[in-house]
């Protein structure tokens, strides 16, 4: 099978109508983000696609999306965005997909609640500051993928169950249907074998060259440390709102394609116990004029700029977590002592350090932070606008980041490193940082305190409560003898 190029961008309206035309498209699927971070979407026949639809968006009701509105305020406007258009791959009737905005149908003003919108006004703000003009970022989405999965929580039981044929538990396996050939990778050892032992390099290739027919960048694929599957997939950085609308264009690939062959993906940042969770490093850049304004001669090659930068979003990191590592599951991953990127601090070289300084190139152009502690399971769209506004923050007001941490955390003495802060150790931690502090997020309206206050409470009752209410089955294990 040929490479393909990334497929080329609709720029206008009439752009995406020839697009349908010359593709023979007979639906075109809406797409937009609730307020957790899952795309929704709904369908109409092509012919109601027209260029006045650019314009005037399509009503639909949306009491019932999460963390939206209640039902008094439910009529709601989708806005198609031509530059996202493209061919959905994976439907049986020839399907144009566009990624929303979300509009009051009286005001026609964007609708707080809509993530997309928080990440649109974060773009602004950036250019409105005269700070720069492009934020860029280059998440590295890191998943599992699983051959069968079975879970369930109820009064009476709760219970999990996750195969994978090239997990290492299934070395043992007995040789029933099909022989066991052995080859798997050991916990912690699933970076970088080859076949046979990587028994999923066709799968990825697929998922990459399907990401590149639908117009995203992809730069490489490659197992991951854990064994049973784990795998990442690189994209080319790009611009704050763009990236966004590609990283759920990613899950959304990832997962359908692995559906074809029967298999499940998870973004769930620590689905096995006692191997390497999953993380997405996030790389940050601002640049102006055709400019990155973070080379320079400072630390690692950084400009003063970069430092700040980098003193704001230490500074905010707690609040920040909120929305990067916005799971229960998250801190499972993000444990003192197993390499997690717990530390706040930064360094060129120390993988353990909230924010690493990448040395791969001395190019300017390739001159960035990489911030290490969000994961896959965030709603990309606040993520990225928190990373962004806090790093502003720091800039606007001159914050210092302190010396670097280029000693071996685990290598310092207790006193030692007991000076090195760390980030929140639950989501209720970091939900308490980020109601604590937040008034960065609010400058230029990017986050509002209703925004704010609403996924505070939705994380709170939806998921820390869920959680906090119930029995583990790991509890059983410990007490039930008691």
């Amino acid at each position: 099978m040929a490479k393909p190029a990334a497929a080329e961008k609709p720029k206008t309206p009439q752009d995406v109508l020839k697009m349908c035309k010359d593709n023979n498209v007979v639906c075109v699927d809406f797409k937009f983000m609730d307020l957790p971070g899952q795309w929704q979407h709904f369908t109409v026949p092509v012919d109601q696609l027209e260029e006045s639809s650019f314009e005037e968006g399509f009503g639909f009701d949306g009491s019932s999306i999460r963390g939206w509105r209640e039902i008094n305020e439910s009529d709601m406007l989708v806005l198609p965005d031509p530059q996202t258009a493209f061919i959905d791959p994976f439907t049986k009737h020839c399907t144009l997909s566009l990624v929303c905005n979300i509009l009051d149908p009286i005001t026609k003003e964007r609708y707080s609640r809509d993530p997309r919108s928080v990440a649109i006004n974060a773009e602004n703000y950036l250019k409105s500051t005269g700070i720069g003009d492009t934020a860029y970022f280059g998440p590295e989405l890191e998943f599992f993928i699983f051959d069968n999965v079975r879970f369930d929580t109820n009064a009476h039981e709760g219970y999990y169950h996750i195969d994978s044929d090239e997990g290492i538990w299934n070395s043992g396996r007995p040789w029933d249907k099909e022989p066991n050939l052995g080859y798997r990778p050991r916990y912690k050892e699933g970076y970088f074998p080859v076949p046979p032992i990587d028994s999923l390099q066709d799968l990825r290739s697929e998922m990459m060259l399907t990401l590149m027919q639908c117009g995203i960048q992809a730069e490489a694929q490659h197992h991951e440390v854990a064994t049973a599957g784990q795998a990442e997939i690189d994209m080319r950085f790009g611009p704050l709102v763009q990236m966004g609308d590609q990283a759920l264009l990613f899950k959304y690939i990832v997962k359908n394609t692995a559906k074809k062959y029967g298999k499940t993906v998870t973004f769930m940042p620590k689905p096995l116990y006692g191997d390497n969770g999953s993380g997405m490093h996030v790389h940050v850049s601002i640049w102006k004029g055709g400019k990155n304004l973070f080379a320079g001669k400072e630390y690692a090659g950084l400009s003063e700029t970069a430092l700040y930068f980098i003193g704001g979003l230490l500074k905010h990191a707690p609040a920040v977590l909120a929305f990067t590592s916005p799971t229960t599951n998250s801190y499972k991953r993000l444990v003192p002592g197993y390499e997690a990127p717990v530390n706040l601090a930064y360094s060129q070289r120390n993988r353990s350090a909230a924010i690493r300084i990448p040395m791969y190139s001395p190019s300017e152009k390739a001159k960035r932070i990489e911030f290490r502690p969000p994961d896959p399971s965030c709603n990309f769209y606040y993520a990225f606008s928190a990373i962004l506004m806090a790093g502003l923050d720091g800039i606007q007001n001159k914050i210092q980041p302190g010396q670097p941490l280029d000693k071996n955390i685990y290598d310092l003495p207790p006193e030692e490193a007991k000076k090195v802060p760390q980030v929140p150790g639950s989501l209720e931690g970091a939900l308490a940082a980020l109601e604590a502090d937040h008034d960065f997020l609010l400058k230029g309206d990017v986050f509002t305190k209703d925004v704010i206050e609403a996924y505070i409470e939705y994380k709170r009752t939806r998921e820390v409560d869920a959680i906090r209410l119930r029995p583990h089955p790991h509890e059983f294990m410990m007490y039930y003898e008691i």
